[in-house]
């Protein structure tokens, strides 16, 4: 199977500091090839949120960075994020889409669910989210998902899907070879100890070693 089009999918820590975070991003995305940034913070208001955003975005942004905003389909489009990542317990995907409007993106979580990614997938999902794939410190995962869920997705779809859940470099060769088109990534980036410029490096070295 080919791998030739996974990439990297960074996901912010859930609390930063926006000054030197913003410095780390920039060092990061200019680490390697990077296709997409969600904004995920978690337990700030949302004028906090704003802040973050109105750094994070130029940032992004200027290199080519998609930005989707966490579970907020009303602050991605005010804040002119390029889309929303929903879960199922968040905004649906009707809600979502209606909010950003047709030429966003819109993902959906679908846990290790088949039939979710199925539902999603009809509704005209941009991509569905699997996970998670290993033992994560980030979020309490919900679901425990396998590599085969990414080789029946490849098979049946042309609909991109991402792996997410305690990727790191080490692991993440088994998720590229069964057909992941993105990696989802926090802690295997963030809290790389080369820094996540050099873990931002390191992933895309793995994808192309695996092509």
């Amino acid at each position: 199977m080919s791998t030739q089009n996974c990439r990297l999918y960074l996901i912010t820590p859930p609390r930063i500091e926006i000054a030197p975070f913003s410095t780390t991003l920039a060092s990061a995305l200019d680490g390697g090839d990077v296709a997409c940034l969600q904004i995920r913070l978690k337990d700030i208001d949302d004028d906090e949120i704003r802040r973050a955003t109105e750094a994070i975005l130029p940032i992004a942004q200027s290199r080519d960075v998609a930005v989707l905003m966490n579970d907020r389909p009303d602050l991605a489009a005010e804040m002119g994020c390029d889309g929303v990542h929903v879960g199922q317990e968040d905004a649906s995907y009707q809600q979502a889409r209606a909010a950003v409007g047709p030429n966003a993106i819109v993902g959906v979580t679908c846990h290790d669910s088949r039939h979710l990614a199925m539902e999603a997938g009809e509704k005209d999902a941009d991509y569905v989210a699997f996970g998670a794939f290993y033992p994560t410190e980030t979020k309490n995962p919900k679901a425990q998902a396998s590599p085969e869920i990414l080789e029946w997705w490849s098979e049946i779809t042309t609909v991109p899907c991402v792996a997410i859940g305690g990727i790191t470099i080490d692991n993440c060769l088994p998720l590229i070879q069964a057909g992941a088109d993105f990696l989802a990534i926090v802690g295997g980036i963030w809290n790389h100890t080369d820094g996540p410029a050099d873990a931002v490096a390191a992933f895309n070295r793995r994808i192309a070693g695996a092509e």
